[in-house]
């Protein structure tokens, strides 16, 4: 029987802080419908054709099971309407004008990351939560940056 298809979600895994978000995003997804696809997978460019490298360090992409691809903060929208922990979260950004603040705060986290991720990143926190181990999945160490 072959595996269901998944959302996959391309992150920066250079990125301590994205790293960590990773980690907690595996517990969070009780019904298996995303696959974790660290930046430095080589076939990670493949998965979103015309997808640059650039880009992708720009913002987390979810290359959907229809091949679509959503960016930073519509991707995390999507992603939370299929875990029920984030659905609440979700449904709020679909509220008018939500997502076009969380486009603006996402971009500023984003252009950001590194220098937060001495504060948020995995260090610590991630020796508590370990990535949940899940088939098909690379487990991430945490980066130093």
């Amino acid at each position: 029987m072959a595996e269901p298809k998944k959302h996959r979600l391309l992150y920066d895994d250079e990125c301590a802080m994205c790293t960590f978000q990773m980690r907690v995003l595996t517990w969070l997804d009780w019904l298996n419908v995303a696959q974790l696809v660290p930046a430095s997978d080589p076939a990670c460019l493949q998965m979103a054709p015309g997808l640059t490298h650039e880009k992708l360090m720009e913002a987390i992409h979810c290359v959907k099971i229809d091949g679509s691809v959503l960016r930073g903060a519509r991707a995390l929208r999507f992603l939370g309407l299929r875990m029920p922990l984030l659905i609440p979260f979700s449904l709020f950004m679909w509220l008018p004008g939500v997502i076009w603040i969380a486009e603006k705060v996402y971009g500023l986290i984003s252009r950001n990351r590194y220098i937060l991720s001495r504060f948020f990143g995995c260090k610590e926190a991630c020796a508590i939560m370990p990535q949940r181990e899940r088939k098909g999945e690379v487990v991430t160490e945490p980066a130093d940056k």
